[in-house]
């Protein structure tokens, strides 16, 4: 990974990408810096994501509520100050918000698995 210097980030600035899900919208708000990307997501009320996810990341609960569902049939809850990091590859997950939610999410070459 290249150095990254100093960098303010008003978010209000960065464009935001719509992705609809099987049911409900995500938001996407992203910055790329080499194989890292910094993401601020809105999930809509009644957001349930439309694919299995096998993307590494680091997620962290800024607003309301979320589950992340694991292919295995488990689920965990996150709220405000909550959150989760998996590796790529690892473990398939996908999002569902009942009321929405907003997250920061992380991800990058540095969460591949060895």
């Amino acid at each position: 990974m290249s150095t990254i210097p100093f960098r303010h980030i008003d978010w209000s600035s960065i464009p935001k990408t719509e992705h609809t899900g099987t049911t409900g919208t995500a938001w996407w708000q992203t910055l790329q810096f080499g194989d890292l990307r910094i993401r601020l997501v809105t999930y809509s009320a009644g957001y349930l994501a439309d694919h299995w996810c096998e993307r590494g990341h680091i997620v962290h609960c800024l607003e309301g509520a979320f589950e992340t569902e694991l292919s295995d049939g488990r689920r965990f809850r996150l709220e405000p100050g909550m959150s989760y990091v998996v590796s790529d590859g690892a473990s398939a997950h996908r999002s569902v918000s009942e009321h929405g939610v907003q997250l920061l999410i992380v991800d990058g070459g540095f969460l591949q698995s060895s």
